[in-house]
């Protein structure tokens, strides 16, 4: 297939990527390569799949050394250079990553999520509208479920009380879809993430802060004195996942209703699905995770619990396991130990 990923310069999509031009398909990516984080970082991310930094002053189209992948640098908040894309490039589908991320940054610049998570989701789900998508995979967050505190967190929970913007940005992209589905007949299937992590991830992230805070020998910051538990999900699970969502294109179903049926999915072609590990860890276990692999203990900085922020995540997997197979295999000891031998490796550490 021809598939459009967004996001092709962040932490997921990279990987996204990767994974698809291995497996025969033809990639047209989208980033906007902004400076939330180390724009370096993003460069070098796309350098790994063929595209060269210095030829980005030169024009917003760039072919990759690999012939089966083109990238272009645009804003999907600007909705004419998307137009022009999904004119030139005959799509087939289209994994929309893009987002502005981060729970606490959007306290200090809420903004910047109305733009890149709204105003930038609506522009492509009119360009998947009018030319024909055959199926809409877009990333959601596992920050909707709020103040939900009923664990494992299940897609037909109620999800109406977030406390980010963050989070409302992403339960605003389920309920834009669904309407989509609904009135377009447009297939639809949100991905609720669950703290992913691993080689080439954020700089922002938990594991990313405390390997190179520990490494340095500066103090790292445990929020809620410790007291949470994340479902931490190795990337190279979550692109599996990923893959086999954008093979199983949501069916409507003529029986649902509104009043007593899982709220995951609809009478149109939309389906909502978590995708994590499914096996919270304590997060003071996964600092220990983070030493053992270093072999050096952490400064800890205790803090009370962050605006934003929520004490334990757990998915619940079920759905997304009978639908596609999925199954999650990274224990958080492997994954660490991959995280960090990339860190050494990519900083020159040692």
């Amino acid at each position: 297939m021809n598939i459009l990923v967004t996001g092709t310069a962040g932490f997921i999509g990279f990987h996204v990527v990767n994974r698809l031009l291995n497996d025969g398909h033809t990639v047209v990516g989208v980033d906007a390569i902004n400076d939330y984080y180390d724009v370096q970082l993003k460069f070098d991310r796309l350098a790994q799949a063929g595209i060269k930094q210095s030829t980005f002053d030169l024009n917003k189209k760039y072919i990759s050394t690999n012939t089966s992948y083109t990238f272009y640098k645009i804003n999907l908040e600007e909705k004419e250079p998307l137009q022009k894309i999904f004119k030139e490039q005959d799509i087939d589908v289209v994994i929309h990553l893009a987002a502005q991320a981060g729970v606490r940054y959007s306290l200090i610049n809420p903004d910047a999520y109305i733009q890149s998570n709204i105003v930038a989701f609506e522009n492509m789900l009119e360009c998947c509208r009018h030319h024909n998508i055959r199926h809409l995979v877009y990333a959601s967050s596992s920050s909707v479920y709020g103040l939900n505190d009923e664990t494992p967190f299940s897609t037909n929970q109620n999800v109406d009380h977030p406390v980010s913007l963050y989070a409302a940005s992403k339960k605003s992209n389920e309920l834009m879809a669904h309407v989509y589905s609904h009135l377009f007949g447009l297939p639809t299937t949100g991905l609720r993430f669950f703290t992913v992590y691993g080689p080439w991830g954020r700089p922002d992230m938990a594991l990313f802060l405390f390997t190179k805070a520990i490494t340095e020998g500066k103090p790292i910051q445990v929020f809620n004195n410790g007291d949470m538990q994340r479902d931490f999900t190795y990337i190279d699970d979550i692109v599996e996942g990923i893959i086999r969502v954008t093979n199983k294109i949501p069916q409507p179903n003529s029986e649902w209703k509104a009043s007593k049926s899982d709220a995951s999915q609809s009478s149109a072609s939309y389906k909502i699905y978590n995708i994590g590990n499914s096996k919270p860890v304590r997060l003071l276990d996964f600092i220990a995770a983070i030493e053992n692999e270093l072999g050096k203990k952490a400064v800890k900085e205790f803090l009370p619990m962050q605006p934003g922020d929520v004490r334990s995540t757990f998915a619940d997997v079920s759905d997304l396991t009978r639908d596609t197979g999925y199954q999650p295999s990274t224990s958080v000891e492997e994954g660490v130990k991959k995280f960090i031998q990339w860190h050494k490796k990519y900083y020159r550490i040692g």
